[in-house]
């Protein structure tokens, strides 16, 4: 763990840090970043607040020369130059594996059945969690990226089929990376989705465990990060960047809950690369 750190990318929310607290809260001691901007007018706060030598400052308008966001709005809010910078952070620091967290986490469970009901117990030994994963991030050349899963990876309890089969093509949210595996985001939102579809579409391996689910605050009644962008836009013009992406397997579909709204659709069996029987080589 002397080699591996965790990274909370934040904007305007020093007064607001819930990851934070919840890390603590799972026996996390080690060692820990907030990234900021340098256009974050709360940057003094955050120094005041968690102690300068643990704040790291990045460029963004240089980022944005390095970051393709599929558009021309110029657009300053946005999480994916963080996203892109945090490898190169933590090469600097001479670390080998990192964790990448947003700010508004506020539990993450161990999810286990009881007949058809799924139930979550809360994590204590969240160091030991992590190397764990990050053991599963080295068990391929090719697997670039692991994460817990997402509460709505699991609707409909222990007869999801994500739970049973326990992993999903996708990582979103927790990302647990290696300084040797370097990941590209792009787009001016949707950026972990367009991630994983483009490389994944290349033969890269991305998988969350679905035995796991991190828990975080609803992103349009949590002032700061990017709330604006999903208040103005929702998720309509979210949801096509990654269509823009990978046309061929991702589409835009109503997603019926008690307030329907509209999100993409991935078929990974059209996107993914897979590996093909022996049985099936045609042999001269």
């Amino acid at each position: 763990m002397n080699k591996f750190a965790i990274f909370i990318l934040s904007h305007g929310r020093a007064n607001n840090q819930r990851t934070i607290d919840t890390l603590k809260r799972l026996g996390y001691s080690g060692k820990l970043y907030i990234v900021l901007d340098n256009e974050d007018e709360q940057e003094a706060e955050y120094k005041r607040l968690y102690g300068e030598k643990n704040i790291i400052i990045f460029d963004k308008a240089e980022e944005m020369k390095h970051t393709d966001v599929m558009n021309n709005f110029q657009n300053h809010k946005l999480v994916v130059y963080a996203r892109n910078r945090v490898n190169d952070i933590a090469k600097e620091l001479g670390l080998k594996y990192y964790l990448v967290l947003d700010d508004d986490y506020v539990a993450c469970l161990y999810r286990y059945a009881e007949g058809e009901t799924l139930y979550g117990k809360r994590t204590t030994n969240f160091e030991d969690l992590c190397k764990v994963m990050i053991k599963w991030l080295e068990t391929s050349p090719r697997m670039k990226c692991v994460a817990f899963a997402q509460g709505g990876d699991l609707l409909g309890g222990a007869t999801n089929d994500n739970y049973i089969r326990g992993w999903k093509r996708k990582v979103m949210n927790t990302f647990f990376c290696s300084v040797d595996k370097p990941l590209e985001f792009m787009g001016e939102i949707n950026e972990d989705a367009n991630m994983y579809c483009v490389a994944g579409n290349r033969g890269d391996l991305f998988y969350s465990t679905c035995r796991i689910t991190i828990t975080q605050l609803e992103t349009q009644s949590n002032s700061g990060g990017l709330t604006d962008i999903y208040l103005q836009q929702g998720t309509y013009v979210k949801s096509f960047y990654t269509v823009m992406c990978c046309p061929s397997f991702v589409k835009v579909r109503v997603l019926n809950s008690v307030h329907a709204r509209i999100h993409h659709g991935i078929n990974s069996e059209y996107g993914f690369p897979k590996i093909i029987r022996e049985e099936y080589k045609k042999r001269k």
